[in-house]
């Protein structure tokens, strides 16, 4: 009886505690809603053609599965052996073979002819308005506007979520996790922005490993493949915010690997593109310059928490067996030539990836901060933008 009544409190604080939940959590602006069931909105004609095929399938399988569930089920009841029933002897049906032939034949080619037109247009990547290059890195995806309004912007859009909210490791102490925000793992520091209406052409390649560009909402996936570049595109027709992921099981962080993609006006575009330059021109920092050490930990502290704490972690002492310790490393605390060597070439064979996509600046901070972190006290404690940028030209 004690079981019994154990068992019954479990279920019911167990539904509680998910009715609880369900009312905490909101609708994701520009994501999934709560209890969404179906496909994300379309937002654009290419989403819209794959809603539709999407029904179109449910309705022919739901058809298909009640015809012949139906008839089976007839056959086990109306032929049962206690009704007196026997077997029928017979070897084959010739109009039998045919219908199961030629039904399911044309089945497949309505289906075919239907679905033809939407992969088609999926593929035609032509008379784009604006071609963006995305590069997928363990883990963030680097954008660069290689045609059109916007030419010569190029930024990394990486995970924002606060890593308290995430992980209680990474602050030792922490009593409890931060109250986790209506975006969580779903947005990002910098998101790819286009304009309304306008065809873009999004080229897709790889750093590492393999990642997939996926943003359900406009009706795109294309994969992205170390050493080859392929295409897609797609064409929203409203304004606002979409968000997608990487769908390729690509590493340890492969779920703080988000996509956002922000829709203007095009008037509003027009301004974000001048912004944005203008932007770039101030923050474009001079390799030549000789920066203080104070300042290099400083910008170095940031760069670590954008590019290395996933694997190194926040203390430096690494996943054992999976990624190394920075905290006491022999490549940190030697050589300056070598951990340069290693972040610009990364190491094969390893987990380490080249991150040659960050500046001489960022890569000179994040090294001299590394020198100087933790316990590690290197001999030569700091890195000059100049350096790397020589390194960067052997």
């Amino acid at each position: 009886m004690i079981s019994k009544n154990l068992k019954h409190w479990a279920i019911a604080a167990a539904l509680s505690g998910w009715a609880s939940l369900a009312a905490a959590v909101g609708d994701m602006p520009g994501g999934p809603r709560v209890l969404q069931l179906n496909l994300a909105d379309p937002a654009s004609a290419v989403a819209r053609g794959q809603h539709w095929l999407h029904e179109v399938l449910l309705w022919v399988c739901a058809v298909i599965f009640v015809a012949v569930f139906s008839v089976m089920f007839y056959s086990i009841w109306a032929h049962r052996k206690s009704k007196g029933h026997k077997p029928a002897d017979f070897h084959e049906s010739t109009l039998v073979e045919i219908a199961w032939t030629v039904v399911p034949l044309l089945i497949v080619i309505g289906l075919g002819a239907a679905a033809t037109g939407q992969v088609v247009a999926m593929k035609d990547t032509s008379g784009a308005d604006l071609t963006v290059k995305a590069v997928g890195y363990q883990w963030k995806w680097g954008y660069e506007y290689v045609n059109g309004e916007g030419e010569g912007i190029s930024f990394l859009s990486m995970l924002s979520t606060p890593r308290d909210q995430i992980d209680d490791k990474a602050f030792p102490g922490a009593k409890e996790r931060r109250a986790k925000n209506e975006t969580y793992l779903m947005e990002v520091d910098n998101p790819l922005v286009v304009p309304v209406n306008k065809k873009i052409r999004v080229i897709t390649t790889a750093n590492d490993v393999i990642h997939s560009w996926f943003v359900p909402a406009l009706g795109v996936k294309q994969d992205a493949i170390p050493g080859f570049v392929r295409d897609t595109w797609f064409k929203a027709d409203k304004v606002g915010t979409f968000r997608g992921d990487c769908a390729e099981l690509c590493g340890k962080e492969h779920a703080f690997m988000p996509i956002v993609v922000v829709v203007k006006s095009d008037a509003d575009y027009s301004k974000w593109v001048d912004e944005k330059k203008k932007a770039m021109a101030a923050a474009m920092d001079d390799p030549n310059k000789e920066w203080q050490l104070a300042e290099l930990r400083e910008r170095g502290e940031k760069v670590y928490a954008g590019n290395c704490v996933a694997c190194h972690q926040p203390t430096g002492k690494g996943v054992p067996g999976a990624f190394p310790a920075l905290d006491g490393s022999k490549v940190v605390l030697g050589p300056q030539d070598a951990q340069i060597e290693t972040v610009l070439k990364g190491r094969t064979g390893t987990a380490m990836a080249s991150f040659k996509q960050l500046s001489d600046v960022e890569l000179a901070a994040v090294i001299t901060y590394t020198r100087n972190a933790w316990g590690n006290k290197a001999e030569d404690n700091i890195v000059q933008p100049k350096e790397v940028m020589a390194a960067r030209g052997k």
